[in-house]
């Protein structure tokens, strides 16, 4: 997003940091599905084709969290720096709903 928008919005550079935290969602929710669909198929193709989908969200979901981490948008072995950072997003948002 054009940081001259984000600014405006007063995001500012924050705009990164939700679609991140969105994309990682979204990827962990793929990884669980899958999961759970291998478990309920009877196919084996279909199992195999499952477990190569599953791989690849497994691996999308560690790009994303590595991307995060050099970010500093996910510190996910430092509990109280994530949950500083996670008051901070918090705050910001309330503020955002309060204009």
């Amino acid at each position: 997003m054009n940081s001259l928008i984000q600014n405006l919005m007063g995001m500012g550079g924050m705009t990164d940091q939700v679609i991140a935290t969105d994309f990682l969602i979204s990827a962990k929710a793929g990884v669980r599905n899958y999961a759970a669909a291998i478990t309920e198929t009877t196919t084996l193709e279909l199992k195999a084709a499952l477990r190569e989908q599953l791989n690849d969200a497994i691996a999308t979901h560690e790009k994303i969290t590595n991307y995060m981490m050099a970010k500093g948008y996910y510190h996910p072995h430092n509990l109280s720096e994530q949950l500083q950072l996670d008051l901070s997003v918090s705050e910001t948002a309330l503020n955002l709903a309060e204009k």
